[in-house]
């Protein structure tokens, strides 16, 4: 049989032990936090492919969206949801060594991953979330929060198309040191700890700012409005 190109999903990922979902195109991963609906529509209007880990499911079924997969323990997921969606889209992963957005993450493969629903909810889960960006932080993805927007420095340079005055925050989540041009504040040669040095609102300088670190481990948080700048940072 011939695949369709837009159909997503790998009905043998488990058994190639290749991703759930892979796509040309982005992907929207809801997770079972708070979604607004207008970061929904913003989400989708750029990664157009919805993929719910676990309770997610909730937020698009409500929605109106049947996610193209549900990744996950499947311990949140409500059983109208369950019902809502057909069965060969659901993909139980049953360890509980990694959370939901990690086993969601690591199941797909496309071009960039829009993160909803694992910042503004509980604390543990957003920085279970943080923890999953470094861990795999050669992966363009970005966790869309209520005011702000968080990945993971790529291991490359990452020039970033900025406003002058915008608020760029770097934390640490590994001992790192790094580089940077187009800050008000240079981190050149500066040791970062998640225990010491950190970089909470440094300011843009210049139209044009260049970070660079010596290892994975350092998380990069910009104002929404540049959502699109950090897109195209990191998938560049």
């Amino acid at each position: 049989m011939t695949r369709d190109p837009r159909d997503c999903l790998n009905s043998n990922s488990i058994r190639m032990n290749e991703p759930v979902v892979q796509c040309q195109e982005g992907v929207t991963l809801v997770g079972g936090g708070p979604v607004p609906m207008r970061d929904l529509r913003l989400a989708l209007a750029r990664a157009p492919v919805a993929v719910a880990a676990d309770g997610g499911a909730d937020r698009l079924v409500s929605a109106g969206l049947v996610p193209r997969a549900v990744i996950g323990d499947m311990d949140s997921i409500s059983a109208a949801a369950r019902a809502a969606i057909p069965p060969d889209r659901l993909h139980p992963i049953a360890e509980q060594a990694t959370t939901d957005f990690d086993k969601a993450l690591r199941s797909v493969s496309a071009p960039l991953v829009l993160a909803l629903g694992f910042a503004g909810g509980r604390s543990d889960h957003a920085l279970a979330a943080l923890n999953a960006l470094v861990r795999h932080s050669g992966r363009a993805c970005l966790i869309l929060g209520p005011k702000d927007v968080a990945f993971a420095a790529p291991p490359r340079p990452l020039e970033l198309s900025l406003r002058p005055g915008d608020v760029l925050s770097l934390f640490p989540l590994a001992r790192l040191r790094g580089r940077s041009t187009g800050l008000y504040w240079p981190i050149d040669d500066l040791d970062f700890a998640p225990d010491g040095f950190i970089g909470t609102s440094n300011r843009v300088g210049a139209p044009r700012v260049r970070l660079e670190f010596d290892g994975p481990g350092m998380l990069v948080i910009l104002p929404r409005a540049r959502l699109d700048a950090a897109i195209a940072a990191v998938t560049r």
